[in-house]
């Protein structure tokens, strides 16, 4: 509840500002690129009968609500106008689970946009304005977001790969390097863009054009007071999970959320099952990757940019983790962290088996966690398999820092290391 003024607003600003704007501002001659009526509860069938059909004969394609049949009709060269006659105030979902589920539809519908053929078809007929217009208002701000997230990822390795590889260390040393002020400076001031300031910017402008400017600041500074930043960081890895996975596997689905207040406490196990594989499991991982990069890197420690970049990490890595406890009502009380912890152990140890649902055993939530898997191609697992290997470089790099290998770099004396650990490892378990 906490953050509902944030997503309000947001969504206020994008609805409200920005869709009108796509089809009102030169309607004629430049976007044109309005393809939704908001919600399908007032929708002309006869018109788009004649233009494409209604929706496709999928319920995962069909996800996104009516999202198709304007891409049907734009491709007939038909528009989609917005025509308001009363502004009128829609209930949100307040809860954390509520909003990331509801999310989670949503990125799965745009990951099958991304894939349909009606996409690819616009934006080769589009000219350059509506192609641009066309990607901002459907799949471009899930692919950003994507890409965000992986840039981290890139970023984390690749300082992990430069310090466990000793060639941080021998760059460091360069003068060339050392001395590069300007990339210094350049590193810093990206790095106060990352704290979220121009994605608030259209918000700030448009409460400050209805409302007045004052009232516009007071507003943001109180959604920071109400950790707006938190959630949005946190949704970030919402966006991004389901996205890719859509990307990489298919296989979109319906997610039931719901409308009601929300003033009960989320067990410990649910917002495990909902947050493990999409934040829980990536947080850890970046928080180790940021830990060794802290033990064995030695260069930039007292730069702005090395503890600008350091803390906006940090400060994700510890939203990827807590914000599901800290949003959740009575989170820290004593006698329902005891509840959580009977609950826990009760689900953890509960066999799975036909019939049994992902809320009463662990095993039942892992096969349905793993199910993607067994309908995706072979391009999807080929992906995952790649992704998978970015671990060897955890213990290609440990490794040779324990000098087990005898002053040996050779990357078939590190893999074999790395097999032979692994081998004795599973004999020792059987």
């Amino acid at each position: 509840m906490f953050f509902h003024s944030f997503i309000s607003g947001s969504l206020y600003i994008f609805i409200t500002f920005g869709k009108p704007m796509l089809d009102h501002l030169c309607v004629s001659c430049l976007y044109r690129v309005r393809f939704h009526y908001g919600h399908p509860d007032v929708f002309d069938r006869l018109f788009h009968l004649t233009r494409g059909g209604v929706s496709k004969a999928s319920k995962v394609i069909n996800l996104s609500e009516d999202i198709f049949a304007g891409f049907n009709s734009t491709l007939r060269e038909g528009n989609v106008t917005h025509h308001e006659y009363i502004q009128v105030g829609k209930g949100r979902d307040v809860g954390l689970n509520q909003i990331s589920m509801f999310e989670a539809k949503i990125a799965n519908g745009n990951g099958e946009q991304t894939l349909s053929r009606d996409i690819y078809r616009l934006g080769h007929r589009f000219d350059f304005f509506r192609m641009l217009s066309c990607y901002f208002t459907t799949v471009g701000f899930y692919f950003s977001t994507l890409v965000t997230v992986l840039t981290v990822y890139v970023f984390l390795y690749g300082r992990l790969y430069l310090v466990l590889s000793g060639l941080e260390q021998e760059l460091s040393q360069e003068p060339a390097i050392r001395d590069n002020k300007p990339l210094q400076v350049a590193l810093a001031s990206q790095s106060f863009v990352q704290i979220g300031f121009l994605m608030a910017l259209p918000m700030l402008m448009e409460i400050g054009l209805e409302r007045g400017f004052q009232t516009a600041l007071s507003e943001f500074i109180l959604m920071q007071l109400q950790l707006a930043p938190v959630f949005f960081t946190f949704s970030l890895g919402t966006k991004t999970h389901y996205y890719g996975r859509t990307l990489l596997h298919g296989g979109a689905k319906y997610r039931p959320t719901g409308r009601g207040f929300v003033v009960f406490h989320a067990k410990f196990a649910e917002n495990y099952r909902l947050y493990s594989r999409s934040h829980f499991v990536k947080g850890i991982e970046m928080m180790i990757l940021l830990i060794v990069y802290q033990i064995c890197g030695h260069t930039y420690r007292s730069t702005v940019a090395y503890v600008l970049i350091t803390a906006s990490l940090w400060f994700m890595v510890g939203t990827w983790l807590f914000a599901p406890f800290l949003f959740n009502p009575s989170g820290f009380e004593w006698q329902k962290i005891v509840d959580d912890w009977t609950d826990w152990n009760k689900w953890i140890n509960n066999r799975g088996g036909i019939g049994v649902p992902s809320e009463k055993s662990w095993e039942s939530w892992w096969e349905e966690e793993q199910e993607h898997l067994q309908y995706s191609g072979k391009r999807g697992i080929i992906a995952e398999i790649l992704l998978a290997l970015r671990f060897f470089i955890y213990q290609y790099g440990l490794v040779y820092h324990l000098h087990v290998t005898r002053e040996t770099k050779s990357f078939l004396v590190g893999l074999w290391c790395i097999m032979a650990c692994d081998c004795s490892n599973i004999v020792c378990n059987e």
